[in-house]
Formats: C-alpha cells, sequence, structure tokens
C-alpha cells in the first residue's frame, strides 16, 4: 500500500459535510437533551442521505464521514455511528427478510438501532459473554435470553439490537456465542437509562426469558463472535476518525484563541512555549489521522494484519485526541472550563472512546499479538 493522501473530490466531500453539519445539524443537536436518543436529528441524517452511505460506503468513506461530522456536531456524529454499528450485522449477516424488515427504516432515520455486546462481566473480554440462550427444546431453534447488558448505546430506546448470547457451553469461550436480531417489543426485555459523563445515550438491557427463534439468528449458530468482530474491525478505524476529528476541532479553536488572546505584551502565539505546544498538537493530530487512513485502505483493499492496523488506528486517535483536547484546555484557561464551551464538551467527549469498541489495554494486547503473528511468519 502506497502512501495514502485525499484527492480533491474526497477533500471537497468533507467540505461539503461540515457545511451540512453547521447548518441542518448542528441546530438539532442543540434541541437534544442529553442521555437521550435525539430523533429529529437521525430522520435529518436519513433525509440527508448520510445513513443510506453507511451501507455504501467502505471503511475509508465511513471514516470521512465520521471526522468531517465530529470537528463540527460530535452528536451528529454519534448518531450515525450508532447507526451503523446497530444495523451492519443486519447488513452483512441478515437475511432477506431481516434486512427487508428493518434496514429501509434505518436508512431513513425512522428505525434506531444498537449493539449489544457489552456486560456487567463481559466488557473487554467479549468473549467472556453470560447472557444465556437457552433452548427450549433440543434442535428446536428456538432459544430464550437471560441475562444482562450493559454500556449498550442507544438503550434502552432504540428499536431493535444486534445481541449476542451464549448458545454454547459456558467453557465454549467464542465458538459459543450466536448473535440474534432483537425487536425492542419482545415480552421480557426492558431496560433502563445511565446517566454518564458523555452526552450520547446509554443504559442497560434486561433479558427476562425473551423468545427468539432461528429467523432472528445473524449468521448462524455459534458463528456471533466472528460477527461481532469482523464489525468491530470496520468500526474501529472509524472511532479512531472520530477521536481525529475532535482532536482536529480543538486545534482549530486552539489557533484561533492564541493568535488573538494577548498576553505578556503580544498574542500568545508569540510565545515560544505556546507555538511548540501547538506544533506538537498538530504533529499528533496529523499522524493520527495518517494512520487511521492507511488502516481503513487496509479494510477496503481486503490486505492481510487488518485487526492489527484497526487496533493501532484505534489506539493512537483516542490517546492522542484525549492529549490534544487536554491541551487545547490548558492553553484556554479557565474559560474552556464553562459550562457550553466547545472544549467542555470535548473533554466530556473525549473520554469515552478509549474504553468503548475495545479499551486501549485491549487495543496494545491484539496489537501485540498480530505483531507477534507477522514476525513468526
Amino acid at each position: 500500500m502506497g502512501i495514502f493522501s485525499l484527492d480533491p473530490d474526497q477533500l471537497a466531500g468533507c467540505r461539503e459535510l461540515r457545511d451540512l453539519a453547521r447548518r441542518h445539524l448542528a441546530p438539532l443537536a442543540e434541541q437534544g437533551g442529553p442521555g437521550r436518543v435525539n430523533r429529529p436529528l437521525v430522520a435529518e441524517l436519513g433525509r440527508l442521505g448520510l445513513l443510506e452511505r453507511l451501507f455504501t460506503a467502505g471503511a475509508l468513506d465511513l471514516c470521512l464521514m465520521r471526522e468531517s461530522l465530529a470537528q463540527v456536531c460530535t452528536e451528529a456524529e454519534t448518531a450515525l455511528a450508532l447507526q451503523g454499528l446497530g444495523a451492519h450485522p443486519v447488513h452483512a449477516y441478515g437475511t432477506g427478510a431481516q434486512r427487508d424488515r428493518w434496514l429501509p427504516a434505518v436508512r431513513t432515520g425512522r428505525a434506531v438501532a444498537a449493539f449489544a455486546l457489552s456486560e456487567p462481566g463481559a466488557g473487554s473480554d467479549a468473549a467472556a459473554l453470560g447472557l444465556r440462550a437457552d433452548a427450549e427444546a433440543p434442535r428446536a431453534e428456538k432459544w430464550l435470553l437471560s441475562g444482562e447488558k450493559t454500556w449498550i448505546s442507544n438503550a434502552p430506546e432504540a428499536d431493535f439490537y444486534t445481541v449476542f448470547a451464549r448458545t454454547g457451553e459456558p467453557g465454549s469461550r467464542a465458538g459459543g456465542v450466536t448473535a440474534f436480531l432483537v425487536p425492542a417489543d419482545r415480552p421480557g426485555l426492558t431496560g433502563t437509562p445511565l446517566d454518564m459523563l458523555s452526552p450520547h445515550p446509554i443504559g442497560t438491557l434486561a433479558f427476562d426469558g425473551v423468545p427468539v427463534t432461528a429467523d432472528d439468528v445473524l449468521g448462524e449458530p455459534g458463528g456471533g463472535f466472528r460477527v461481532a468482530m469482523n464489525t468491530l474491525n470496520l468500526f474501529r478505524p472509524s472511532v479512531g476518525a472520530f477521536a481525529v476529528g475532535m482532536a482536529q476541532a480543538a486545534l482549530d479553536a486552539t489557533l484561533a484563541h492564541t493568535a488573538r488572546r494577548q498576553a505578556f505584551g503580544g498574542p500568545l502565539k508569540d510565545l515560544q512555549t505556546v507555538a511548540h505546544q501547538v506544533a506538537d498538537m498538530a504533529v499528533r493530530v496529523e499522524s493520527a489521522r495518517l494512520m487511521v487512513y492507511a488502516a481503513a485502505a487496509a479494510y477496503d483493499e481486503g490486505a492481510d494484519g487488518v485487526p492489527g492496523r484497526a487496533a493501532m488506528a484505534k489506539l493512537l486517535a483516542t490517546e492522542t485526541a484525549q492529549h490534544v483536547v487536554d491541551a487545547a484546555v490548558q492553553l484556554h484557561g479557565a474559560r474552556a472550563l464553562r459550562r457550553g464551551h466547545l472544549l467542555e464538551h470535548l473533554y466530556r467527549e473525549v473520554r469515552a472512546p478509549r474504553i468503548y469498541e475495545g479499551a486501549s489495554e485491549v487495543q496494545r494486547a491484539v496489537i501485540a499479538r498480530e505483531t507477534y503473528k507477522e514476525a513468526a511468519r
């Protein structure tokens, strides 16, 4: 894979997305409540054709969408990404009936999707799921789901969930997991919202004998871990793109602030300590951006080593964004801590991506494993 750069059409597309976000999405985001699904915002994403692009875009286009939206409106970016994460398993592994039932409504923003993998005892260790899918009878292809999911974005307000449950023996780990498409109105399924630091909706789900059948399986019985990992391999670089977008927004705010803020006889940017810090922020943002693009391009090309590249991109970009946003707050001073300031908002938003879809520690474990594999070859 050669040196990566965006072509003029891609650059123009990113500018158009940022403009759409400013004019159409940010006003709707401001009207939404924290911790709630903003359905008018989701519907507008559908009207603008952005949700449709989730199912036609490659990994690189997905990254460009998420980075561009994040620079202007993190709420719109997150709403888009959660629709993709929850519905991608249906798009990639669903039956014709499942796709026909749900994907048109997802594309238009009429149905809200969610990806239900994490549990109280199975977050970073995704193969250790405890949610049980107990067969009603041998070979009946009917199960009852019992257990709990937590830290689920869009729960409990989603219209359907991609749910991962254990259909094999508890010791079977990854091989005993099956993915199910579970509509929110199934009997026995309830949920509770959680009050979190980041403003997007997150909640718990309780499964009390929720009925599912072979018609609800995504992929093959026992193949759910593959469904989950392939979905995450696609979305992990784009989590990095979300982080790069936030980091760029923080850098842009810092450039504007340090150019106009007067201190010690001149603008802050003329102070060597400030200029060097801004330079370091710029280098980190561009480095993370290039790694995200490279990982996405590798995914689109079907290149070797995608899990390792995706893990590297997510790790570097999310850790970079945390550093850059924190540095931006420091250079802005107390004004950045005031509720409603862009950096106060980014400071709350930027923390979660280092944890979800695989914490930084998990990414390091993946990178080490893939690096040793490559060395052995």
